[in-house]
């Protein structure tokens, strides 16, 4: 398993946010091309980047800082406001080497199911999962204000039927809370589709974590705020990965 920094862009700052709430965000003093020169001198080889202004305006925003993370020789994971498949040629063309698609998966599966068909590898599925107070899990969309009541099962194996490989999965409750990763759901997921590469997101402390993730099955993990804080050290990158 490998492990993969993130970099969360908003004003053009990097920043993190508390369980997706834009009114928790801690910013931090440091550019976002420079943040990326030090995971990728630390051995990282992909770097996770959120277009947090992205998201909020559903449509890429940030697209320069895209070039310059890209510039640095990360191959660079790129989520945020992905609506249409001319976003998709933008951000590609901008370097993404993987475009991340979140809330129009959960509202057009069949459309993103095409766009998978048409790029590959080149899209992963961001899956991010709230769960209700009944136990069943239910994805968020639109930069996590709202949640969407669907069956979430349905909608993995729906989206498994097409030139989908890469899925990234976020438990909201745990991201930015150094609260640890929901280990019993990503074991979930991997247990029951197995044909995609998982990849685990929120709550990540320590080299602990870290451990116990690779053990739920899951192929990678994304760290934003164990890695700023120092918790998890920069050593923890140096794993290459694909």
């Amino acid at each position: 398993m490998i492990v993969i920094p993130a970099i969360d862009i908003l004003d053009g700052r990097v920043a993190r946010l508390q369980q997706g709430d834009f009114a928790k965000t801690r910013h931090y003093d440091v550019a976002p091309p420079d943040l990326a020169r030090r995971y990728r001198d630390a051995g990282a080889t992909w770097l996770h980047a959120v277009d947090l202004d992205g998201a909020r305006a559903a449509k890429p925003v940030n697209v320069d800082l895209l070039k310059a993370l890209a510039d640095t020789g990360l191959q660079v994971q790129w989520g945020g406001g992905v609506r249409t498949a001319a976003d998709l040629e933008v951000l590609f063309a901008a370097g993404a080497a993987r475009v991340v698609v979140g809330s129009l998966a959960v509202t057009s599966p069949s459309e993103v199911g095409d766009w998978c068909n048409a790029h590959g590898g080149g899209l992963c599925l961001a899956l991010d999962l709230r769960q209700g107070t009944d136990g069943i899990w239910q994805p968020a969309v639109s930069a996590w204000r709202e949640s969407r009541t669907i069956d979430v099962e349905g909608l993995l194996d729906q989206l498994s039927q097409y030139d989908l490989r890469h899925v990234l999965s976020t438990d909201i409750a745990s991201d930015g809370m150094k609260s640890g990763p929901n280990l019993a759901l990503y074991a979930w997921l991997t247990g029951r589709w197995p044909s995609f590469d998982w990849i685990a997101s929120g709550g990540v402390r320590d080299s602990r974590d870290v451990a116990a993730l690779a053990a739920t099955g899951v192929r990678g993990c994304v760290a934003g705020t164990a890695l700023l804080d120092g918790t998890l050290p920069p050593s923890a990158l140096a794993a290459g990965g694909t």
